[in-house]
C-alpha cells in the first residue's frame, strides 16, 4: 500500500525581525529537484540584495532527496536546522528559503540555529498543508432515474467528484482513496441495487485537507 504524504499544497510567504535582522521565509510545494531549483531562483530574483539566502527541501515521496544550504552563514546553523523543522513536522516535497537581511546585530551560532529554526515553523504552521493520499479514479455510469442515487452516496462518502457527463446515459467521474475502494464501491453497488456500471481508471496521489 503507497504510503501517504503530508506536504505545502501552495506557496506561503511570512516575514519575521529578530535583533534588526529580518528574515523573510518562503514554502512551496516541489516534486523534484529540479522544481526546488527553480523555486529557489524564483526566490533569489525578488532578493537580488540579499546578504543570506538558506535553503532546506525534501523533494520526494520518501525522504531520500534532501538537499541543504548554510547560503554563506556559519555552517550547520542555517540549512541544517531547516531540514529538520522539514523532518520534525513529516514534510515531504516541500521546498523551504530563508532569506536574512543582517541588521548589524550577530547572533551567535546558537542564534542563528533558532532564528532559522523559528522561521520555517512559523511559515509552515501558516501554510496550507495537505496530504497526499494514493486515489483510483472511477466512471460511474447511470440512467438518469439513477442519477438522484448516486449523487446522495457520493455526497456522503470520501471522494471527490471530478466531473459529470451527460448523454444517453449519465456518467460521473469520482476519485476514491485506494485504501476505501473496495468498501466504497460494493457499497455502492448495493445502495443502487445493481444498476450502476462501474469502470476502474488511473492510479494517482490527490490532495486532501488533514
Amino acid at each position: 500500500m503507497e504510503k501517504s504524504v503530508r506536504t505545502v499544497y501552495a506557496p506561503h510567504e511570512s516575514e519575521k525581525t529578530i535583533e534588526k535582522s529580518r528574515f523573510f521565509t518562503y514554502s512551496a510545494h516541489v516534486e523534484s529537484e529540479e522544481e526546488a531549483r527553480t523555486f529557489l531562483a524564483e526566490v533569489r530574483a525578488k532578493h537580488t540584495m540579499c546578504t543570506h539566502i538558506c535553503y532546506a527541501f525534501i523533494a520526494d515521496k520518501t525522504g531520500n532527496l534532501q538537499r541543504f544550504s548554510d547560503g554563506g552563514e556559519p555552517q550547520g546553523t542555517a540549512g541544517v536546522p531547516m531540514l529538520e523543522v522539514l523532518k520534525a513536522k513529516k514534510l515531504y516535497e516541500t521546498a523551504v528559503a530563508v532569506i536574512r537581511y543582517f541588521g548589524g546585530i550577530k547572533l551567535g551560532a546558537g542564534g542563528l540555529v533558532r532564528a532559522y529554526s523559528s522561521c520555517v515553523a512559523e511559515n509552515l504552521d501558516g501554510a496550507d498543508i495537505r496530504v497526499l493520499e494514493m486515489c483510483v479514479e472511477y466512471s460511474l455510469t447511470v440512467d438518469y432515474a439513477g442519477i438522484d442515487g448516486i449523487q446522495k452516496y457520493v455526497s456522503s462518502h470520501p471522494c471527490s467528484l471530478l466531473s459529470c457527463d451527460y448523454g444517453a446515459n449519465v456518467t460521473f467521474a469520482i476519485a476514491v482513496k485506494k485504501a476505501d475502494e473496495e468498501t466504497f464501491v460494493s457499497g455502492l453497488v448495493d445502495y443502487m441495487q445493481g444498476r450502476v456500471e462501474t469502470r476502474r481508471g488511473a492510479e494517482y496521489y490527490a490532495p486532501f485537507k488533514e
